[in-house]
């Protein structure tokens, strides 16, 4: 299922990533989701896709996800 807000993310994705990181998720799981439509492991995919995309911007200090220099 597609999220429409940042607020629709999943518990472990809103509180442990940044506003724009959740961002990036987002927009990233429904694209992924949108082309992985007739696969049946569509969600897993989508979600792999999104913290595959967040990974590109950010990385986990600690317990802190802060953007790449």
């Amino acid at each position: 299922m597609p999220y429409k807000d940042n607020r629709d993310l999943p518990d472990q994705v809103r509180h442990h990533l940044p506003e724009h990181a959740q961002t990036i998720y987002r927009s990233a799981f429904n694209n992924a989701y949108d082309e992985y439509k007739k696969d049946e492991r569509q969600e897993e995919i989508a979600h792999r896709v999104a913290w595959a995309a967040v990974k590109k911007s950010y990385v986990k200090r600690g317990d802190d996800w802060v953007e790449r220099h």
